[in-house]
């Protein structure tokens, strides 16, 4: 047989024998890429890229952004064949109730993180976030900004930008804020409908604080660390913390079981979680840290300082389907 000819059979057979094994579950892991669904803004998205290429010039970061519902979504419907390997970024009570769809892991430095924020079943904590009140002072003065949740409802504020809360994970969390003060009874319910009367549901994430910014809504409820970047860029804006209480939780990383690359969710999670890459969070991106060697990021109070609620992640979790739909059927009502 010519040497050709032998190598053509051989070819033949490697791309035969790579068939079958993808056919018999057997797919080869892969290596050089890893693919995370996220809900991060894209501004942090793009640091955070470019900060990975430099540690990891070998490994190609693919991330898909969506809400933190859609993000689940997803995982469950790819679970017989998961298409991503990391969750970054999206709630923890989406986590909690979805523990199932993930791989436990216990990362490098996980005595580095902060007993508070141990709280997930197959999840990790990622960063400390926390729901605040972004105000336009252009549009209200100091005696008319909202100090408390139900302030939220009064007639002069006129207008909150916000998110959906059965989409959005922060808007998830600003409604069982609420429901955790107040009750999650009809009580509770009574509280939080009286402040959707008086929402704005933003077209996107992003836009919900740069609609308050700009001056076409004067009230923003949306994540700390991106109030503080406007705040940062000059706007004629203020981060108010609610009196009443807010809610201090970290938001969840964690590998999808059945992860393609599983070594690589691995080496993904590690470095999220590392001294290197909080500090950046905290310095660039204005988030709170997970870690107990960080510190707090520049122009925001320390903890100590804002009357933080605890939150009962399985309650929340336990609870999450049945808030959702009474969300709906209010947001049906008030033609949200």
């Amino acid at each position: 047989m010519k040497l050709n000819k032998i190598i053509t059979l051989v070819l033949v057979m490697a791309m035969l024998f790579s068939v079958v094994t993808a056919f018999a579950g057997g797919r080869p892991e892969r290596t050089d890429r890893v693919v995370a669904y996220s809900a991060h803004e894209d501004s942090i998205i793009a640091g955070m890229v470019a900060l990975w290429e430099q540690d990891h010039p070998n490994i190609q970061l693919e991330v898909i952004r969506m809400g933190s519902g859609d993000v689940i979504n997803r995982v469950r419907a790819e679970s017989a064949n998961p298409q991503a390997d990391v969750i970054w970024s999206i709630g923890g009570e989406a986590l909690e109730q979805n523990s199932e769809l993930l791989e436990p892991f216990t990362p490098a430095e996980w005595n580095m993180i902060a007993d508070v924020y141990k709280v997930g079943t197959n999840w990790l904590p990622y960063t400390g976030i926390m729901n605040v009140f972004l105000v336009n002072t252009d549009m209200l003065s100091d005696s008319q900004m909202p100090r408390t949740w139900p302030d939220l409802a009064a007639p002069h504020v006129a207008g909150v930008s916000t998110a959906r809360a059965d989409q959005s994970g922060s808007a998830f969390m600003q409604m069982a804020n609420v429901l955790a003060i107040y009750g999650d009874d009809d009580a509770g319910w009574d509280v939080y409908r009286s402040i959707m009367e008086n929402f704005f549901i933003a077209p996107s994430s992003g836009a919900v604080s740069r609609l308050t910014n700009d001056g076409e809504i004067p009230v923003a409820v949306t994540l700390e660390d991106n109030a503080q970047r406007f705040v940062a860029g000059g706007g004629p804006v203020r981060i108010v913390y609610p009196e009443d209480g807010v809610i201090a939780a970290p938001d969840g990383i964690a590998i999808i079981a059945g992860a393609p690359n599983k070594a690589g969710a691995e080496t993904f999670v590690n470095w999220a979680l590392s001294a290197r890459v909080q500090n950046f969070l905290v310095q660039e991106m204005g988030r709170r840290p997970v870690r107990t060697d960080a510190s707090t990021p520049p122009g925001l109070p320390p903890l100590s300082e804002i009357n933080t609620i605890e939150y009962d992640f399985a309650w929340s979790a336990a609870n999450r389907a049945q808030f959702i739909e009474r969300f709906r059927e209010l947001a049906m009502e008030l033609d949200l």
